[in-house]
């Protein structure tokens, strides 16, 4: 692995595992009781972003048989090819997540699960302001972040033939983040994962409430 480019780690290790990451016929498993709460706040035909959105199951799939309109973003090749195969009544860019650019105020949710954990940390923060600027006053922000602070590598991720690279912060951090970019966490809980496990956390753009400016790069 470059240490210099993390992202391309990412990117080459989601791209050689994809298929082992997740089939084509993958269950929602402990996906479906986050987006049927989604679904449920959500007006019909609501707009929602999917931010690192995979290939596209479950939550792509999901939300476009629900009736949403749904965004998917994601870097590897492999995985948008596949998700426009299994999601296609959804739109996927292939695009770096914190380049990509959208008009302020265009989506009614914007899902994040297991993308930020696989970005530098300091471009973290600045993602989290543009999602804020993203949502629509009233939007919702699902996400899954770090729950302890770690950045590392692991080789032969999921028995492939890549290694795969995280980096996050703390739950307590991402609170403040997640406050910082003028969004308000309504709930947060520990989601186990082997021996240890991730932060699921909803947050809301509250309606009257201007995204706070976005930190410098």
């Amino acid at each position: 692995m470059d240490a210099r480019n993390p992202k391309q780690t990412v990117r080459e290790g989601y791209d050689a595992v994809s298929h082992l990451y997740r089939d084509d016929g993958g269950e929602d498993g402990r996906y479906a009781a986050w987006l049927a709460a989604l679904d449920w706040l959500l007006r019909p035909g609501a707009a929602v972003l999917d931010l690192g959105c995979g290939c596209g199951v479950p939550v792509a799939r999901s939300l476009t048989r629900d009736g949403f309109q749904v965004t998917g973003v994601d870097f590897s090749e492999v995985q948008v090819e596949r998700a426009r195969a299994l999601a296609p009544a959804a739109t996927f860019v292939h695009a770096d997540v914190t380049d990509i650019a959208f008009a302020a105020e265009t989506f009614d949710a914007i899902v994040c699960l297991y993308t930020l954990i696989h970005i530098p940390l300091d471009e973290q923060p600045p993602l989290l302001h543009r999602i804020a600027d993203w949502l629509r006053p009233g939007g919702w922000l699902l996400a899954t972040t770090g729950h302890h602070a770690w950045t590392g590598t692991e080789r032969n991720w999921l028995g492939g033939s890549a290694p795969m690279w995280w980096s996050h912060a703390d739950a307590d951090t991402y609170r403040t983040w997640i406050a910082d970019a003028g969004l308000h966490v309504t709930s947060d809980e520990f989601v186990p994962e082997g021996d240890s496990g991730h932060q699921l956390f909803w947050a809301r753009r509250l309606i009257g409430r201007r995204p706070r400016a976005r930190p410098s790069r």
